[in-house]
């Protein structure tokens, strides 16, 4: 009898007992921008104090409807909160837009797992949850990564293998789709994208993430990951198909060039300077300067600075669009002119010899800024020497004419005619 006893006060004890498994949860990319890279949360289920629980707890929540949401974000001072709600919660999303859900189950003990939960739940508290999000330092899976290291008893020893080598890089492989967003990021973000990375650095990208944390172990010899499995599988094509090459950032950027180098062929011809066509040019190029300007000297943003492109895209080039408008003002185009010539011209020559990447599509652009402000130097330059010339025939020509005295008339101060003849 007191066997029978003490083996329902031992099941009695397991009942009561956690048992909860800690899981990373990996969605694949989907079609709209921040998608690209796909999503990472944390499932927590099992038994807890007695309690069936499926929870997901997801660091990715964010409100468009926050005031001054645009401007935020630009200035790099974009909130994300975690939140935690039930698991059944996050699947239908996914599953309407035919994205692959992936499941990874943590090796963990009953304590690490107990100690994950409670890092989640403390900052899930409403005075806790929001941070502020850096798209490489700081997101959905890197907050993973750090709490889990908090949360374990031996390290995590993930694989040191780099793909990519810079965030930049690893970026353009998640963004091929989609080459004016990358164009845009190219444009806004500086050389910082371009510093040699590790391969636990490129764990910002969630696929990445959980690559390899599928190949990772602690350092007690346990793997990381216990079991892996899709929990969801893909139904269709989440991401949109390639950009048609003849609507990319370089078909635009070679097309401009060669439409540059007809209207300065043309200026030189004519000697006549084709304003319209710059002011459209040189102000697409300024309020472009005017957002990175901002960028580099206002922004929080990760690696906004320094920006060499700060050289081409600056407010000076509306000072340019503005100023081939007037003839009173065509002496400050021109010296913008030079200064288009001599310093982006320069960026473009010592370009290879720097580590800031750009997309390929801003070289035709800067050159076609380069040719489009010789162009304008040389007509300038012409008219104006053709104007001294004919200046200075004018000047002749009227200094003549005074000496003359005009109509043929004798000049004053002539011998005057005698009367008489001669006498006798």
């Amino acid at each position: 009898m007191t066997l029978i006893l003490f083996g329902f006060t031992l099941f009695g004890e397991e009942i009561r007992k956690d048992s909860i498994i800690v899981s990373l949860i990996t969605c694949s990319p989907g079609s709209e921008i921040y998608e690209l890279c796909g999503h990472e949360a944390v499932r927590v289920r099992g038994i807890l104090h007695g309690q069936p629980v499926d929870s997901i707890w997801n660091y990715g929540v964010f409100d468009f409807t926050e005031p001054n949401f645009i401007y935020r974000f630009v200035k790099g001072e974009t909130d994300y909160r975690l939140a935690g709600y039930p698991f059944y919660w996050f699947l239908p999303e996914y599953q309407e837009a035919g994205r692959t859900v992936t499941e990874q189950d943590l090796n963990l003990s009953q304590t690490e797992a107990s100690r994950f939960l409670n890092i989640l739940r403390e900052e899930a508290k409403p005075e806790n949850c929001k941070y502020r999000y850096n798209y490489v330092k700081d997101n959905c899976a890197t907050r993973i990564v750090w709490r889990l290291d908090s949360a374990v008893d031996s390290r995590i020893i993930y694989p040191d293998d780099v793909r990519y080598g810079t965030f930049r890089e690893e970026m353009r492989a998640y963004h091929h789709n989609y080459p004016w967003y990358q164009f845009g990021i190219d444009l806004a973000l500086g050389g910082g994208l371009d510093r040699p990375v590790r391969g636990r650095d490129e764990m910002f990208v969630p696929m990445e993430m959980m690559e390899k944390a599928g190949a990772a172990h602690f350092a007690d010899g346990r793997p990381l990951v216990k079991e892996s499995r899709v929990i969801l599988e893909k139904r269709g094509e989440p991401v949109l198909p390639p950009t048609p090459w003849y609507m990319t950032p370089m078909a635009f950027g070679v097309a401009f060039l060669s439409l540059s180098l007809l209207a300065c062929g043309w200026q030189l011809w004519k000697k006549k300077v084709l304003s319209v066509f710059y002011t459209i040019w040189f102000g697409i190029c300024g309020i472009a300067g005017c957002v990175v300007f901002f960028l580099v000297f206002f922004s929080e943003h990760e690696a906004t600075s320094p920006n060499l492109l700060l050289i081409w895209l600056n407010p000076l080039q509306l000072l340019m669009a503005v100023c081939v408008l007037g003839r009173k003002l065509r002496y400050g185009a021109l010296a913008l002119a030079w200064y288009n010539i001599i310093a982006v011209g320069s960026l473009l020559i010592v370009w290879p010899f720097q580590i800031q990447s750009a997309s390929p599509a801003v070289f035709p652009m800067m050159g076609a800024t380069v040719v489009l402000a010789i162009a304008y130097a040389l007509v300038i330059m012409r008219k104006g020497k053709f104007n001294n010339e004919k200046n200075i025939i004018n000047s002749a020509v009227r200094s003549c004419h005074n000496e003359r005295g005009g109509s043929g008339s004798p000049r004053r101060g002539g011998t005057p005619k005698t009367r008489g003849g001669n006498r006798r």
